[in-house]
């Protein structure tokens, strides 16, 4: 509840800033008559930000750009949250790297990961460097990146890998990986850094709220049953535990300190609020490897937010984009 007391004061104060404006409530999924918004925001960023798996609600590309936003990722709920204050352009895209953000432009796969799933439009066509997004006139930017050049999905696999071998026992990936964590992060850091620079470059006036990643791996591994595909498979309790301390904590701990050097930045922390809703967690907001619903065929979900973590980071990053326009 005082969560929710927040909110309206905060949309209060919105709305104040707004000389006057009415904001009307929208259901989910309903289509407002269009009208011009007070301020301008661009999200940006990977998989965690688009949405891309099917817990994560329905494409909302047509035609698909292989980028796989969802209805139920947090930018489409906080628009639907603040309709009529915010003009949103969602440029995320899934498995977008930081230099896909800054300058790069990307190859998106859409739902093409083979052996695993084969999308029968790809492959895709480029999309922009999604910087190019950002102009003078953007008032908020809001920026979920950095687990692509850590290399976190490919990390996941081969610590599969390696547990399946080890028949559940030891920390077998932390062993073959664990040396080459630290340039991992320092190479997060320096493009994160230039990302920032580029986006501030782009947008002058504009607030840049930086975005974490959630809670995926609970403090006890125990919870997360060895060889279970709705959690994470044959990863070694061991090695979940190295992940937890030593890839995924830092990497927030990176995009937070790169925040911090710049003052049009601020960082949105998922971590701390999603404990207790980790992959191995009854209540979770991220999905396993595989999400298994009744009556439904498994779908490939391989670490991803589901609606629920969606609507938790919406709750978070909305705050902070009141705090930014207040």
């Amino acid at each position: 509840m005082a969560r929710f007391r927040t909110r309206l004061a905060l949309l209060g104060s919105a709305a104040a800033l707004a000389a006057g404006a009415v904001v009307p409530a929208q259901l989910a999924g309903a289509q407002p008559a269009a009208a011009a918004a007070d301020f301008q925001w661009v999200a940006l960023g990977d998989s965690y930000t688009a949405g891309v798996i099917r817990a994560a609600g329905d494409a909302i590309d047509y035609p698909r750009d292989g980028c796989e936003r969802t209805d139920r990722s947090y930018p489409q709920v906080i628009e639907r949250d603040l309709y009529g204050l915010f003009d949103l352009t969602n440029v995320s895209c899934g498995a977008a790297t930081i230099e896909n953000v800054s300058d790069m432009p990307q190859y998106p796969i859409g739902r093409h990961m083979p052996p695993f799933s084969e999308d029968p439009d790809y492959p895709f066509p480029p999309v922009p460097p999604q910087s190019e997004a950002v102009g003078p006139g953007t008032d908020v930017i809001t920026v979920g990146v950095g687990g692509n050049t850590l290399g976190f999905a490919d990390i996941l696999t081969k610590c599969q890998e390696l547990g399946g071998e080890s028949g559940g026992e030891g920390t077998p990936c932390k062993g073959a990986l664990g040396s080459g964590i630290k340039a991992r992060l320092d190479k997060v850091s320096q493009e994160y850094d230039r990302m920032l620079t580029v986006l501030h470059e782009r947008g002058p006036k504009a607030k840049i709220l930086t975005v974490g990643y959630p809670t995926v791996i609970p403090e006890n591994t125990a919870d997360c049953g060895y060889g279970d595909l709705t959690k994470f498979g044959t990863i070694t309790q061991g090695d979940l535990a190295w992940l937890r301390q030593d890839v995924l904590e830092p990497l927030n701990k990176t995009i937070e300190d790169s925040a911090a050097t710049q003052e049009a930045a601020d960082f949105v922390n998922l971590y701390a609020p999603s404990q207790g809703h980790s992959v191995c967690d009854a209540d979770k907001w991220v999905e396993g490897i595989l999400t298994v619903s009744p009556g439904q065929d498994p779908q490939l979900s391989f670490v991803h937010p589901n609606a629920s973590g969606h609507r938790n980071a919406a709750d978070h990053v909305e705050e902070a984009m009141l705090n930014a326009i207040s």
